[in-house]
């Protein structure tokens, strides 16, 4: 039987635990055969002490283990360490850029005074096209500028299917916390309402949408809003940059994600963001919503991803 695949699949913890088990039983049947044949040599002597070197073997293992558990913890913390994780591909969808105008800005409200829903989900995987699933959606409202996190809308969701490992080391949300809980179909109609005809806000917007989208059919429940994405704004206003991530948009404008990879504490993070892009637009003399969709359409090299979903 062909192992090797097995080995591919393990994770560095174990093999380093592995390697572990390995040389310390490696050691004791050294010893163990130091202590067996010796018998037959001259005298029954080694020239040290069968009794020193089961003390040295004792005392190796007993470093070997102490080595292995200070190893074995440090892999662990690496392991649900978000920050060493890779952040979600990016996912551009210009289409969704030609929007309609929305009933404030016709009204003649500015960018500032609008109302916003921003919201966030995680996510059983990043291929929604190949069947990954919501299983957690989170939103804060952003009034005049103002963030209402008291009145903040969160749900666990149970995705009908087991939530693979590699995606918990993201999210923390296990098959056990989500068994009780909602479908999508159940949970959406909710969201909705919360949404209500709020402008949307996400960051990479166009990924957590396309979740949205592929369930309309199933749940009836559609979200014409109009969308604007973070992503897209700070590629806007910070073209020079090569970091468009939630976390190095945060870390440069001094905001800390309390909650990170949380549908909530990113939801909120962004909203944050947002409304210190509102600002840097606005000292742009971009005040309406419609020129930041016109900013944001006008984005011609950032790369589109839409295939890769």
């Amino acid at each position: 039987m062909d192992h090797i695949p097995s080995f591919r699949e393990m994770s560095i913890r174990s093999i380093v635990s592995l390697a572990f088990f390995a040389a310390g039983l490696a050691l004791v049947l050294f010893t163990a055969s130091l202590w067996f044949f010796s018998h037959d040599m001259a005298g029954g002597e080694l020239g040290i002490g069968i009794g020193l070197v089961w003390t040295a073997t004792g005392a190796s293992l007993v470093s070997g283990a102490i080595l292995w558990l200070m190893a074995d913890r440090l892999l662990l913390a690496r392991m649900y360490d978000q920050r060493s994780l890779p952040a979600r591909p990016e996912f551009y969808d210009f289409q969704d850029l030609n929007q309609p105008m929305h009933w404030e800005e016709i009204d003649g409200k500015q960018l500032k005074d609008l109302n916003y829903v921003v919201f966030d989900t995680e996510t059983t995987g990043l291929r929604p096209s190949d069947g990954d699933e919501i299983i957690s959606i989170a939103a804060v409202r952003v009034s005049n500028g103002v963030i209402d996190e008291a009145d903040a809308y969160t749900r666990l969701v149970n995705p009908g299917m087991e939530i693979p490992k590699e995606s918990m080391k993201y999210h923390g949300i296990t098959d056990e916390m989500v068994q009780d809980e909602d479908l999508i179909a159940d949970v959406l109609p909710s969201f909705k309402e919360f949404v209500g005809d709020a402008i949307l806000v996400a960051h990479n917007a166009a990924f957590d949408m396309k979740f949205l989208k592929l369930k309309e059919d199933e749940t009836g429940v559609a979200f014409p809003n109009l969308v604007l994405d973070t992503l897209l704004l700070s590629v806007f206003l910070d073209h020079e940059s090569h970091n468009h991530s939630l976390d190095g948009i945060a870390q440069q404008m001094g905001i800390t994600i309390e909650g990170r990879h949380t549908a909530l504490g990113d939801a909120v993070a962004t909203a944050k963001v947002f409304n210190k892009m509102i600002a840097r637009l606005e000292a742009r003399a971009i005040t309406s919503l419609r020129r930041v969709v016109e900013a944001s359409a006008k984005i011609e090299h950032v790369r589109k991803l839409k295939e890769k979903f």
